[in-house]
């Protein structure tokens, strides 16, 4: 099992930048991949971002392409969302989730694994 802590979320004026972690947890020796959804008021969950197991292989929505990078440390059994140039539409709660596997996807029902959950504002 794993346990996934996200940080990082917050306030941001538009044009600006954060940087979320997701931290894991438990057992973290066999390949897992992670991914970024969020939620945002009114609206259905999607998928953001995906990384493999070894960071090889990576995943964007269309809508940050060119704006957010997925990165992973797996010394510190740690993923990233670096999100710039941010817009008042990314506002929502960001969660990452994670499953055991080597590549990633952006359908929810694929991971088993979730974190709690970090909201991100961006305002006007």
């Amino acid at each position: 099992h794993l346990q996934l802590v996200e940080s990082g979320g917050g306030l941001v004026q538009s044009g600006g930048s954060l940087r979320l972690s997701c931290a894991a947890s438990g057992d973290t020796s066999d390949d897992y991949f992670i991914a970024w959804f969020r939620r945002a008021p009114g609206k259905e969950r999607e998928g953001v971002s995906c990384i493999s197991s070894n960071g090889s292989h990576t995943n964007y929505h269309e809508s940050v392409k060119g704006r957010f990078t997925i990165s992973r440390d797996n010394a510190k059994n740690t993923g990233y969302l670096q999100m710039n140039s941010l817009k008042p539409e990314d506002t929502a709660v960001y969660y990452c989730a994670a499953d055991y596997g080597h590549y990633c996807s952006d359908l929810p029902y694929e991971y088993d694994y979730w974190g709690q959950g970090t909201q991100v504002t961006v305002s006007s």
